[in-house]
């Protein structure tokens, strides 16, 4: 089950790149209000699959039931603040950086931060993986080299605190039991800290429909549903699998790119792509699995 969740998973992210791309890179919406609708609009959607997932819950009830869980986990408001400290300066970075510098810095702090928590875990770093590591990012650098001349820095500095706090996220994740009310109870938790930058950000506040909408679908689909999918798949990977295999991202994002923004085929994402590949192929094959969790998605408590 691990590898279609994660597959999903992965799939979701580049559909949040694609749908942020087309909502700030034309203006549609700001990037307080992006932030706002997409997490907002998930945390309706995910409230409404647990109340539709379990049965003893009422649908009016399903948030109190998700707050009132909190006493059974420790510092429960981290992994909201986490969540919105990646999706606030994920937006506004993308403001001022091209994709491709975007991808390098987000992706590049994802894969230190998860590294270092499966080191300070205990996990070995096996010297195929290293290799597979390697030959995934010089395709990761080769595919966004075109884009990383001068990186405003801000932006820079926006997106490496996402790619931390993603990293963070990830490892926390590590640990559910309940993938859906956990990640429900995140994204309810998180529009507080969504509201306040909203409020701030009000006098540069635009909105329009397409950009409502974008947001709408990147919040309810692409990151509720892909992040359930994530923290369930990240129970049958070790922190270093799980670490690697986002480096597919980028790949998956020119893919839509070409297929729905109408984007160029190149000869550089191609050879990107096939070493991306094989780099991660490298070092999932190699790389041992994490031990078999029980069932992801308990249909009642």
């Amino acid at each position: 089950m691990a590898p279609v969740l994660t597959v999903f998973a992965l799939i979701a992210f580049a559909a949040n790149s694609v749908l942020c791309r087309l909502a700030l890179g034309h203006r549609a919406v700001d990037p307080a209000s992006f932030t706002l609708v997409r997490i907002l609009s998930g945390a309706v959607a995910l409230v409404a699959v647990l109340a539709a997932t379990r049965r003893s819950v009422p649908h009016a009830g399903a948030v109190r039931t998700v707050l009132q869980a909190d006493g059974r986990h420790t510092a429960p408001w981290i992994s909201a603040a986490l969540l919105f400290l990646y999706a606030a300066p994920f937006s506004f970075a993308y403001v001022s950086l091209s994709a491709g510098t975007g991808a390098l810095i987000l992706f590049a702090c994802v894969q230190a931060t998860m590294l270092v928590g499966a080191m300070r875990s205990g996990e070995r770093f096996r010297w195929v993986e290293g290799l597979g590591l390697g030959i995934a990012l010089a395709g990761l650098t080769y595919l966004v080299a075109p884009g990383l001349s001068a990186p405003d820095p801000a932006g820079s500095v926006l997106m490496a605190i996402a790619g931390i706090a993603w990293g963070l996220y990830s490892l926390r994740g590590r640990s559910s039991t309940d993938p859906i009310g956990d990640t429900t109870r995140n994204f309810v938790l998180a529009v507080p800290f969504a509201v306040l930058v909203s409020a701030f950000a009000l006098g540069r506040a635009h909105l329009s429909t397409r950009g409502v909408l974008l947001a709408s679908g990147s919040g309810a689909i692409a990151s509720g549903m892909g992040y359930v999918a994530w923290y369930a798949a990240l129970r049958g990977l070790t922190r270093i699998r799980a670490s690697i295999v986002q480096l597919l991202v980028p790949v998956l994002a020119g893919i839509a790119g070409i297929l729905l923004l109408g984007e160029t085929l190149t000869l550089r994402l191609v050879f990107s792509a096939a070493l991306i590949l094989g780099g991660v192929a490298v070092a999932v094959i190699s790389a041992p699995s994490a031990p078999s969790p029980a069932p992801a998605f308990p249909s009642s408590r």
